[in-house]
């Protein structure tokens, strides 16, 4: 095993929660990025523009290193840093890629604490971890020493190869990740180098479901035009726009009310929630739609949940819930984008954002108002 693996639960999504992020920043998509190049909006994928900046360069590096690595792209790295940094939050990053103060995982001495059972000796003499008896993973990628030793590159070019500098550990990690040269756009090599990472398949699937909302943000549908044009567009428009429980409305983002499950006051946040995001979209087309996701369902003509995604058409809500049979137990509901995407504010700590129809489990349909 190459690095140290993580034996954590994964994240749970919480069904009613969504988001805050800065003004959107847009940044020129790295060279084989297979969504197509444009623009890629950093803020609304919840990503510091250092990290992306880091992300892109990586990417665009790696056939440097591993000629015949296929399918490398941002979105890949994004993913694997999302779970072991949450892409270096709380850190600062300088414009040369530095992070600080520097991101040390627990000491792998065996105590079992971090989720850690097996003591790993140190090899690096606390040069990258501080610790001189037992590895640490370091750096927002998350390596072991010996591990950042072996694949180590200089991604900033700046002479110095350091875990703890945003571009190199970017660009190790691509090549790590590449192996001999693997074709990350075939789904089951991506997972399986993801696997060799972190030989968990739980891992792999909370990588890869971050991979995937990043992968929606670089293939927008074409606009639709008319009333669904409009309300798609003003949805899409609210990208960046912090998550508020119980916050927004017809009349944009506002502050919202105390509090989610998850403990968001929301009366301290600007923003909107899922409902109140569908609110504002299609009053900008003269309708009017309850307050709750579940009362939206009524709304409109209903799709059920038993006709599947293939059903939906750009415009349409669409909705989750406990039982796709049951519109009283509907708990978020976004607005369908087309190519298996929507908007929606998804839950506190979150903005409002593109993802796959997929990023929640329970299904429930959809209604079509226009």
């Amino acid at each position: 095993m190459k690095r140290w693996k993580k034996l954590g639960c994964l994240g749970v999504l919480l069904v009613v929660a969504a988001a805050c992020c800065t003004s959107p920043v847009l940044l020129s998509a790295a060279a084989g990025d297979r969504n197509g190049g444009g623009a890629v909006n950093a803020a609304a994928a919840g990503i510091p523009q250092r990290m992306m900046t880091a992300y892109l360069t990586g990417a665009a590096q790696v056939t440097t290193y591993v000629s015949g690595c296929k399918g490398m792209r941002w979105q890949v790295l994004a993913g694997i840093a999302r779970v072991e940094s949450d892409h270096a939050a709380g850190h600062t990053i300088s414009a040369g890629g530095d992070i600080t103060p520097p991101i040390t995982g627990p000491r792998l001495d065996g105590s079992g604490a971090g989720g850690n059972t097996t003591a790993i000796a140190d090899t690096d003499g606390g040069q990258w971890d501080g610790d001189t008896a037992y590895e640490r993973a370091v750096g927002p990628f998350q390596f072991l020493p010996d591990t950042f030793r072996a694949y180590g590159k200089d991604g900033n070019k700046d002479g110095v190869i350091s875990p703890h500098n945003a571009d190199d550990a970017a660009a190790t990690a691509a090549v790590y990740l590449c192996g001999n040269g693997r074709d990350l756009a075939d789904r089951e090599q991506l997972r399986a180098a993801i696997h060799t990472y972190n030989q968990s398949w739980a891992y792999v699937d909370d990588v890869m479901s971050g991979i995937d909302r990043y992968d929606a943000l670089g293939r927008l549908p074409a606009l639709p035009s008319g009333n669904v044009g409009a309300v798609i567009q003003a949805a899409l428009a609210q990208q960046g726009v912090p998550y508020s429980w119980g916050g927004g409305g017809p009349q944009g983002p506002s502050g919202g009310i105390c509090c989610s499950p998850g403990g968001q006051d929301g009366r301290s946040v600007v923003g909107f929630d899922c409902s109140g995001l569908t609110q504002y979209a299609y009053a900008r087309v003269g309708i009017t739609l309850p307050r709750t996701a579940s009362e939206q369902a009524g709304a409109g003509r209903r799709i059920p949940a038993s006709a599947g995604f293939g059903a939906l058409t750009p415009g349409d809500l669409v909705f989750y819930g406990y039982d796709p049979t049951s519109d009283s137990t509907i708990h978020h509901v976004g607005i369908y984008l087309g190519d298996g995407k929507m908007i929606n504010a998804p839950r506190p700590g979150k903005a409002v954002q593109i993802d796959p129809v997929t990023a929640m489990p329970d299904y429930a349909g959809g209604t079509r108002l226009l």
